[in-house]
């Protein structure tokens, strides 16, 4: 697809302009018998699988376009009204670009084998050139380069071609998080020939072109792109890297208004239809006239967050009474109409490495002013509540019970809406004292999970930690072999977090997704992204 196509080109809406949801059989026909509707709240912001700033709408865009060494598999899920529908399988990676792979004995060194036959969209083959290209991209775009380096994977030195179907990555010593990182987002595979032609001494990765462009050999090839407000994913007939190639087009529309994506979801007019309120996924299902699947990501919470660098919220006691005030319940009711999974309510000793998991905390403002005193507080404190002006939704009724609940404890809170654009800096330079956060870990283990949300100096340290136990206790638990003192280390990485609680999770939200019932194949993937290549429409 070329620039001036992604600028310029679309679908006639023709009758739906006005309204800008009603699909008319013409446009039905203009695309084909088997064309699956999407409604989605958010516009992509790149095409560049490594992009800067990405937005979900772009993961649901590069995800299916391009392809990786290798994926996740999938399973089955088994909640009541959840036939026939699945989930990526975190413990299960499967072949993808690479038909098949081997480790060396000290699990340094893995040997990918790419499949014969495959090809870019333009026909063009894919090679362990093309693989060496990428990766070594993939370790140099700020983006792509921090999270591969959390699977040892910092230099283009690592990455060697044994011939035109053969590449080797080799890590400084076995590292647990080597392997899925390959199965994410960024180690996308990108017709190299076609991406160095847009290569200058400036951008010597082509970021810019590819920003506004596909050159990936993924199951779908991006058809139309009208900025803004919708786009088509074609089948790509000639895929070969995986076991099912799609049937149906994808036709994928933005549309912002959350009342309007309601009404075509209660009139049948889309296939599937996101990024719905709670009240309204909850009017839904109680109406009986939609099927709706809820599923929580495995990894993703919203916190209450606490600057530990920031007097008083560096006292452990301090935080502990907050974490007591919080009306957790009706927050949960409040935001999300009951559609997640509490982080609230846990037992009072850890049993399981599970995490994320529910801390031991629910509201009890007695045992909050009595710790509130004991660290030094009897009268309470003034503080900043802050949100991010572009999440109101979440955010203001979060922050109006948390001002509530405190002034019951004698702490004055001032709630703060921080422009969107402000959010991100303040998060980064840690000058927020008190805010709400919402964030998911690429992978699902739980010593990843600690390294990245609760220790270093990034913004998603949202409650800045500082616990040199906590770190060392993370390292320790990336190399360790041994199942068991693995167990051990992450459940006192949990009794860390229960305890000194500088973070407070308050839930796991679901993803909602109103499914009609012509659809099956329905896959949910991380980062709230779907699967598309598996679903299925009935004529």
């Amino acid at each position: 697809m070329q620039r001036r196509d992604f600028l310029g080109t679309g679908l006639a809406l023709g009758g739906a302009a006005a309204f800008g949801l009603a699909f008319h059989p013409r446009l039905a026909r203009a695309q084909g018998a088997n064309v699956i509707r999407v409604l989605a709240e958010g516009a992509p912001n790149t095409f560049d699988p490594a992009g800067t700033g990405y937005n979900i709408p772009s993961v649901n865009i590069t995800w299916k376009v391009y392809d990786r060494l290798i994926t996740f598999g999938q399973m089955a899920l088994d909640g009541e009204g959840q036939d026939d529908a699945y989930i990526y399988d975190y413990d299960n990676l499967v072949p993808q670009a690479a038909e098949s792979w081997t480790v060396s004995e000290d699990g340094a060194t893995i040997t990918f084998k790419m499949r014969e036959g495959a090809v870019f969209h333009d026909g063009s083959p894919v090679t362990a050139e093309d693989v060496k290209w990428s990766l070594d991209r993939a370790v140099n775009v700020t983006t792509a380069k921090n999270q591969m380096g959390t699977g040892s994977m910092t230099d283009p030195a690592q990455f060697v071609v044994v011939d035109p179907m053969t590449i080797t990555v080799t890590v400084p010593k076995a590292d647990r998080f080597t392997l899925p990182n390959l199965a994410l987002l960024f180690p996308a595979i990108i017709n190299s020939k076609l991406a160095k032609e847009h290569v200058t001494a400036e951008d010597p990765w082509a970021t810019e072109w590819l920003k506004n462009n596909v050159a990936g050999g993924g199951p779908f090839k991006m058809g139309q792109y009208q900025a803004g407000q919708q786009f088509v994913l074609e089948p790509f007939a000639e895929w070969k890297n995986g076991d099912r190639v799609p049937d149906d087009r994808i036709l994928y529309q933005i549309v912002p208004q959350a009342a309007s994506r309601r009404l075509a979801a209660e009139r049948g007019e889309a296939d599937l239809v996101r990024d719905l309120p709670g009240r309204d996924v909850k009017d839904l299902m109680e109406a009986g006239k939609v099927k709706v699947l809820g599923i929580a990501n495995p990894a993703t919470v919203t916190y209450i967050a606490m600057n530990n660098l920031i007097a008083p919220f560096d006292n452990m006691k301090v935080r502990q009474a907050i974490a007591f005030s919080v009306p957790y319940q009706d927050m949960f009711e409040a935001v999300l109409y009951g559609r997640g999974n509490p982080m609230f309510g846990g037992p009072a000793e850890v049993t399981s490495t599970q995490w994320p998991s529910p801390l031991p905390y629910s509201q009890d403002l007695d045992k909050a002013k009595a710790l509130l005193a004991e660290a030094g507080f009897p009268d309470g404190f003034e503080t900043t509540f802050s949100i991010d002006a572009d999440d109101v939704t979440v955010g203001e009724p979060v922050a109006i019970l948390m001002q509530e609940a405190l002034g019951k404890i004698g702490i004055k809170v001032t709630i703060d809406k921080v422009p969107s654009g402000q959010m991100g800096t303040l998060l980064t330079e840690k000058k927020l004292p008190l805010f709400i956060a919402n964030a998911g870990a690429w992978l699902r283990s739980p010593d990843y999970f600690f390294r990245i949300f609760y220790q270093g100096g990034t913004r998603w340290n949202f409650g800045s930690y500082e616990s040199p136990e906590m770190v060392q206790i993370v390292a320790d638990a990336r190399w360790e072999t041994d199942q068991a003192k693995y167990d051990a280390l992450v459940m006192r990485m949990i009794e860390l977090a229960r305890t000194e609680v500088p973070v407070i999770p308050l839930w796991s939200a679901f993803q909602d997704t109103v499914v009609s019932p012509a659809m099956s194949g329905y896959t949910y993937m991380f980062h709230r992204s779907l699967e598309l290549r598996h679903l299925d429409k009935k004529a």
